[in-house]
């Protein structure tokens, strides 16, 4: 199951603006901004669609992929690397989305930004 994507805009605040507007009927609304680099929107406080200005990352996409645990997000960090993935990020906890946000990154043979996520404590 997928838990979040995200895509590069040109012009960061026109897209937000687009965004904000265009999602508005759907429930979504703007939940998390990083620096007015990237934002995230979602329903009932959960981002799950993330824009990020052009050139502020890697790849032209982002994709994270839901992990029932901390071993799985490891396991896919070195499957991908088996695989043939670039390290991007290896396997731990990353505060600063919340407390129990458990990830590892890696960049697929295009560049694109793949995770495996789990929200849940140890």
């Amino acid at each position: 199951m997928l838990d979040h994507i995200g895509i590069r805009v040109a012009d960061y605040q026109r897209s937000k603006s687009f965004y904000e507007q265009a999602l508005r009927p759907l429930g979504y609304a703007l939940r998390l901004e990083f620096d007015s680099e990237a934002a995230g929107f979602g329903v009932d406080g959960h981002p799950d669609f993330w824009i990020g200005r052009d050139g502020s990352g890697p790849g032209m996409a982002h994709v994270a992929f839901v992990s029932p645990d901390r071993a799985t997000v490891t396991a896919f960090y070195q499957a991908a690397l088996a695989a043939g993935g670039t390290d991007n990020g290896g396997p731990g906890l990353r505060p600063q989305y919340h407390p129990d946000y458990y990830a590892a990154f890696v960049l697929d043979p295009d560049g694109n930004n793949i995770e495996a996520v789990c929200h849940r404590p140890e």
